[in-house]
């Protein structure tokens, strides 16, 4: 059984960061709407990594009835970390994406379907070249409906990938943990630099019907 708590740092060498959350504009640089809450009535929330979150907070804005997204760091210990803090591994962070949807236009299982196809989530702490926890992948949950809709997916998923040769799950799936904005320069960070790394790749194998 993957075991993710031992593959992380110890809380004793996090980083001990700061007080006060990083500075960034609130506006989302695609959409317009705000990154920050309270978010519109009838909107729902959940958080996601895949990898460098460049790529994947790209992939998720352009999801049909998602509200808005940014990127940020969650999963760890190190409170308001630093992109510098985060990338020594000592923090416990994954770079994650929050995304809000409104349920009058999607659903969560269809933007958890898009989530599995977009990167490979058997490979641990890292996703292709990019390695280290900060790379995990990841599904945070805002309610015990959604955590119950996360597993059951895993599920679903983990299944058609083990029929294709690969192998377990390693992607972390809990309640939301506290979630902190990342820097300015990395919201929509491949809206604002669009020749920019982007790491995400998926299996090629379908989230079943």
């Amino acid at each position: 059984m993957y075991a993710l708590n031992e593959l992380l740092p110890d809380p004793k060498d996090a980083p001990s960061g700061r007080a006060t959350p990083l500075k960034f504009n609130p506006l989302h640089y695609v959409t317009g709407n705000s990154m920050l809450p309270p978010f519109p009535p009838g909107l729902e929330l959940f958080y996601c990594g895949m990898g460098c979150f460049w790529g994947a907070e790209r992939f998720m804005w352009r999801q049909a009835g998602v509200y808005v997204t940014a990127a940020g760091y969650a999963g760890g210990y190190t409170p308001n970390p630093l992109y510098e803090e985060v990338c020594t591994g000592r923090t416990g962070h994954a770079e994650v994406v929050l995304v809000v949807y409104d349920p009058a236009l999607t659903n969560l299982e269809l933007l958890l379907k898009a989530f599995w196809e977009a990167h490979d989530p058997t490979q641990g702490m890292r996703q292709g070249n990019d390695i280290g926890t900060q790379y995990r992948s990841a599904l945070y949950a805002t309610s015990d409906a959604q955590l119950a809709i996360m597993h059951t997916s895993a599920a679903r998923y983990g299944q058609a990938l083990q029929a294709q040769g690969y192998g377990a799950l390693t992607t972390e799936l809990r309640p939301a943990p506290p979630f902190y904005y990342a820097e300015d320069y990395h919201q929509q960070y491949l809206a604002k630099q669009p020749d920019g790394y982007c790491g995400l790749r998926g299996t090629g194998v379908s989230y079943p019907a």
